[in-house]
Order: C-alpha cells, then structure tokens, then sequence
C-alpha cells in the first residue's frame, strides 16, 4: 500500500527520527511510504491564534498536496483533528480528504489491524494521552495496545492521565504562568510511576513534557511512541 507521509511543523523541526520512525515501522510491515516535499502546516496555530484566512490558505493547500493520495499518516493527534474537524470548516470538499488522514497508531491498529510489530523496548513507560487525541482524533485504545506488545516494556498507568500538559500550542506563549503549573503537576503525576519513559502520539506535548521533566532532573525522559515502536527502537 502507498502512504503520504505528513510529518507536521514540529516533527519537521525538531523530531526527524519520529519520521523516520515511521516511515521505517511501515516499510517494515511493507508499504511504501512517500513523502510530498511541498507539504506545510496544517494552519492550527493560525487558527487557534485568530487568523482564520491564513488558516484556510493552509486548509486548501493541505487538500492540493495530499488529494492524490489514498491513505495519509501524521505522527501528531493535534494536527490530524486539524485536518479532520476544522479543515472542512475551511476548505471546501476537505471532508472527504479528512477520512483519508489517520495518526500512526489508529493506522496500525484500527485500519491496517497490526498489533504486534516485533519491537523490544526493556524500559517502564507510562503513557501520556494527549488532549487532542482523546477528544478530538479520538484514536481509542490503539497506543496502550502497541505498546503492551513491545517486549521488555514494563506499561505502568499515570495518574490523572486525561490531564492536560499545559501545553495547547499558543497557550503556553500566552498563559505561561498557567502552563507551567498545570506542567508541574503532569511532571509530578510522572514521576510517581517511576518510569523512565514518558510516551505520547504528539510531539507538541512531548516538547512540553520533555522539558519540564528536563528541568526537574527526573530522570525520566519524554520519548514518541513511533521510536518505541520502529524497528530497532532507541535503546
């Protein structure tokens, strides 16, 4: 099967080995992965921040560069409830492209019905759900069921795990004195797992987690899902 790869702003910038992550746990599973070289954001920020039309810009250039393609994979649940929900608020007939855009895991599990991807990760995890995968792309239990596979991998529950991160893109430009204190309290929900890993479907949230764990010295780690699951995995 081909499959567009849409490796949002964030994984572009800043996790290219979550990309690569991808693109690797599909090849594996035998599908071919292309990457459309014009592809941009996807205009959440744009719209969460006010800017409707520039958002719509990016709504219909999202819909011409991936239209050709039957199945879409994004390794964020924020952008891919983007594409889903506003997008055809925005564009025109996006609707239909809509269905075609899935986050890695539901691919996996809920359209391709792969469970077991042969992955080893000795390491405790815990599982951050992301606000924008439960309530927006809402993709079900397809990361606890990845992960429970991987072997070695020791999944242990988080409290409070619904909570938000405090992240939510501009708000925690905006509101940063909230941010930072729902953060504190996701940190301290990790650290009383014990776990040396914290895992999520959305680098945005990663890149919060990661750094209020960072500053807190842990010891823990934030870590994507996709590099837990690709082939060889991160060690």
């Amino acid at each position: 099967m081909r499959i567009a790869l849409f490796v949002t702003c964030i994984g572009d910038t800043l996790y290219p080995s979550t990309g690569r992550a991808v693109v690797g746990i599909l090849e594996r599973l035998g599908h071919e992965v292309v990457f459309p070289a014009a592809q941009t954001c996807c205009g959440q920020m744009h719209l969460n921040s006010g800017y409707r039309d520039q958002a719509a810009k990016l709504a219909r250039r999202f819909s011409a560069i991936f239209a050709p393609y039957d199945l879409i994979v994004c390794p964020s649940s924020s952008c891919v409830g983007m594409v889903r929900e506003f997008h055809p608020q925005l564009a025109p007939g996006a609707e239909e492209l809509g269905g075609r855009v899935f986050e890695l895991t539901e691919l996996l599990v809920h359209r391709l019905g792969v469970e077991e991807l042969g992955a080893s990760f000795p390491h405790r995890v815990t599982y951050h759900p992301t606000c924008h995968s439960l309530r927006v792309a809402r993709i079900g239990d397809a990361p606890y069921r990845l992960l429970r596979a991987v072997a070695g991998l020791e999944l242990v529950e988080l409290p409070d795990a619904a909570e938000c991160c405090g992240f939510g893109g501009t708000f925690a430009v905006k509101n940063a004195e909230s941010s930072i204190a729902i953060l504190e309290d996701k940190c301290r929900a990790i650290a009383s797992t014990r776990a040396e890993v914290c895992t999520a479907v959305d680098p945005s949230c990663l890149l919060q987690i990661g750094g209020g764990l960072a500053r807190q010295a842990q010891g823990a780690r934030a870590l994507h899902i996709a590099e837990i699951l690709g082939p060889g995995g991160p060690g």
